[in-house]
């Protein structure tokens, strides 16, 4: 609220809302939807880590390794196997196992997250309690910390 003078020389209370401060918050909104909307509508994309300084080392024999091809097929240290079995054969191979829970998972780089997933899931009630993911190293060169 403001006052004003008016030709009497008489000061009066002007009832005009001050807008200034509706503004500025609308227009921050505004940026704000302006940016995140294209966000929103792209959505999620999640993707396996590539590493740029990897030891190159075999698998040892007591790693399990679980691979997901392209096209969502299973492979258990290298051997193709059905999805409907692979619960069990983790089971198999974890229930004989103490605290040796590990799996190593590799899978296509382009394959959608919901076949992760579902392996991910699988591995779980299996009785995996720690996975780590398998990446392969980039084809870019030498990364930051390569030897020389």
């Amino acid at each position: 609220m403001g006052t004003s003078v008016n030709q009497a020389g008489q000061t009066a209370i002007k009832s005009e809302p001050n807008v200034i401060p509706m503004i500025d918050i609308m227009l921050v909104l505004l940026i704000i939807f302006m940016i995140v909307t294209p966000l929103i509508a792209n959505g999620f994309k999640a993707q396996m880590p590539q590493g740029t300084n990897l030891d190159k080392r075999p698998e040892g024999d007591g790693e399990v390794v679980l691979g997901i091809d392209a096209a969502g097929g299973y492979f258990l240290n290298g051997t193709a196997i059905a999805a409907a079995s692979l619960e069990d054969q983790l089971k198999s191979i974890y229930s004989t196992r103490g605290d040796d829970k590990v799996m190593y998972f590799r899978a296509d780089k382009d394959l959608p997250f919901e076949k992760i997933q579902d392996a991910v899931e699988t591995a779980r009630r299996a009785g995996v309690r720690v996975m780590a993911a398998i990446t392969d190293v980039k084809p870019s060169g030498k990364g930051l910390f390569d030897q020389k």
